[in-house]
């Protein structure tokens, strides 16, 4: 196997099991504190989105990072 395909694929694999994850915690935790101060939950859902927004931003590096590998 040619060394730029693997690499390729771990690149995004990795990239896109570690966000979801990520993103699966992060809206846990957001659960969480909501069920303990739900007057909080305009604040906490904020946070949320933001904390998801920034995870999917490194499944979007990734995916730049494995074309590079890919194409250079």
């Amino acid at each position: 196997m040619d060394a730029k395909i693997v690499m390729t694929g771990l690149t995004v694999a990795l990239g896109g099991m570690t966000p979801g994850i990520a993103i699966g915690l992060i809206t846990a935790a957001a659960l969480n504190a909501t069920g303990r101060n739900p007057e909080a939950a305009n604040e906490i859902r904020t946070s949320m989105i933001l904390g998801i927004a920034f995870a999917e931003a490194i499944a979007i590096y990734s995916l730049v990072v494995a074309l590079i590998i890919k194409f250079v």
